[in-house]
């Protein structure tokens, strides 16, 4: 065995030692040893406790390793919320597996790219989609099918939870960049695309929101409502739930009702919640914010997209200082900058109006020009960051990693300055990609299918502010010679083949598109266009 090199006068080696870390399904473990008969998660009439959680993800872990997933294979999701859907990312952790969760209002057809593009080995699909079971049987049959709720197409999720309950599982062993999470973004092409996020970074991401969005949580006083799928950004947020020992609270019904929201803020004493901007205007703009006490909010996080001054006026009013923005990527998830109850204020005096806020805890921001030059506060550049939070890459795609990074910064794609006390202003985009009630959505993707009807000619597709949603999606087509076609026509023969919240909310019909000089038609005139033509979307359109 060869001797170790030292640092010179020192006695460590200089070999690096592993880089094994916790796994995350050991935060569930914590709270089961900790707090074992606490109520852990609350859906409907039905509760569980810290314990009962931590024994359902043993016996589904051991089921899925009967079934053949090792450490390292991707497993699927396409689910509403429910304790299947919260279980199933330990169960994963605790594997050492990756959890692919879905988006639940995705089509069967984009269920199939993730699980291509992850290379899943196991589906978990609520009994609600069996479409995209179905799909899944017939594209990719080498994909072993559990069902929540039961099903002809695969295994029963409760009969497998069932016949291993009793029987401790393990947690694999786990390093820093071992991937946990496939996080699914599409970028401008609008093709998906795997975001890798890893134990190690997912640790900092956790105790960062701790710090950040609301710190001082404990088991005993604090509760957490979730309002937002618990594929994304509302899973990471109950991640860090779970990692402080506090109880989440899913809403029963599949629509979001403010009413039910604000009796279940009332009923559990809730202090904390992530939404995007639109459902916090949906909530304070309902009846119910007066009927029922929300005295006990500490922390109303939102993000996803601006939110408009009026409505943050308007929160402020109906329910104190307790507004939390932040700004970020699913590559960064969602840790870039953040904008606390301090700074928030109804006085425009008192607040940065348009910022986004500051840098979190542990990262930095870098305005930069096209050459990678940091530019001065003031100077619109792209917004470029780099810290722990930063995934690991996209899942085999090294021309979209390569695309991403530059001199070890994550490139964001959005544009934006500093002012001189360091906090962030997001000016535009570098991409057409426009964010509606906080979802991300690509006009090339939803251009390319309305091309696909024999009718049109040309289309672009490009997002609108509204006050409501954030943006809205508009399309401008241009029809064949001779051809006719309304609107209502065209939306219902779109309508199945792409999400629906992706689906335009206007279209109009113009005799051609504008273009440049070089012929090249750019979002840029047509955005002039609409102005021009007054076509823009109404304030507080959203139909």
């Amino acid at each position: 065995m060869s001797e170790q090199k030292t640092h010179p006068g020192a006695d460590v080696p200089t070999k690096p030692a592993s880089k094994r870390v916790m796994n995350l399904a050991h935060f569930l473990l914590q709270q089961a040893r900790r707090q074992g008969t606490e109520t852990a998660l609350v859906w409907g009439e039905k509760s569980w406790s810290w314990s009962e959680l931590n024994t359902r993800v043993d016996a589904m872990a051991l089921a899925l390793k009967k079934l053949g997933v090792k450490k390292g294979d991707k497993v699927l999701v396409q689910s509403k919320n429910c304790n299947q859907l919260f279980e199933s990312m330990f169960v994963c952790f605790r594997l050492g597996a990756v959890w692919v969760p879905a988006n639940f209002r995705q089509t069967p057809d984009e269920i199939i790219k993730m699980g291509k593009t992850s290379q899943a080995s196991i589906f978990i699909c609520h009994q609600d989609f069996s479409e995209h079971a179905k799909a899944v049987t017939e594209q990719l049959p080498e994909i072993k099918q559990i069902i929540v709720g039961g099903s002809e197409a695969g295994e029963d999720y409760e009969s497998l939870v069932k016949a291993n309950l009793g029987q401790e599982f393990k947690a694999a062993n786990v390093e820093y960049d071992d991937p946990c999470w496939f996080f699914f973004t599409s970028g401008t092409t609008g093709a998906p695309k795997a975001a890798v996020l890893t134990h190690g970074q997912m640790s900092f991401v956790i105790t960062n929101h701790l710090c950040d969005l609301m710190p001082a949580m404990t088991p005993q006083d604090d509760a957490s409502l979730v309002v937002a799928p618990l594929s994304h950004g509302a899973g990471i947020h109950q991640l860090a739930q779970v990692a402080r020992g506090v109880k989440s609270i899913l809403l029963a019904g599949e629509k979001f009702d403010p009413a039910e929201a604000w009796h279940l803020v009332e009923k559990w004493r809730v202090s904390n919640m992530f939404t995007v901007p639109s459902i916090v205007s949906l909530l304070v703009e309902d009846k119910a914010v007066e009927k029922y006490d929300h005295s006990s909010l500490k922390y109303v996080i939102y993000a996803g997209a601006p939110m408009y001054r009026k409505h943050q006026k308007f929160a402020l009013e109906k329910l104190g200082k307790v507004l939390v923005q932040y700004f970020g990527l699913g590559e960064v998830t969602g840790n870039i900058t953040i904008l606390p109850p301090y700074a928030h204020d109804v006085s425009d005096d008192k607040q940065k109006i348009g910022s986004c806020g500051y840098e979190r805890t542990g990262m930095q921001v870098s305005i930069q020009n096209d050459k990678g030059e940091e530019l001065e506060a003031g100077q619109t550049g792209e917004i470029c960051v780099c810290g722990p939070a930063v995934f690991f890459g996209y899942y085999n795609n090294p021309e979209a990693n390569e695309k991403a990074f530059r001199a070890g910064w994550f490139l964001t794609g959005d544009l934006g300055h500093l002012d001189k006390n360091g906090y962030l202003f997001i000016t535009g985009r570098a991409s057409d990609m426009y964010i509606s009630g906080g979802s991300n959505i690509y006009p090339r993707e939803i251009e390319e299918k309305l091309l696909a009807h024999p009718t049109l000619s040309e289309v672009a597709v490009l997002g609108v502010p509204d006050e409501r949603w954030g943006e809205v999606g508009v399309a401008i087509c241009v029809l064949r010679e001779g051809q006719n076609l309304s609107a209502d026509e065209l939306l219902k023969w779109m309508d199945g083949k792409i999400s629906r919240y992706k689906l335009p909310k206007r279209v109009f019909f113009w005799d051609e598109l504008p273009k440049s000089a070089y012929g090249k038609v750019t979002k840029k005139n047509i955005m002039a266009a609409l102005e021009a033509k007054n076509c823009m979307a109404k304030k507080g359109e959203s139909e």
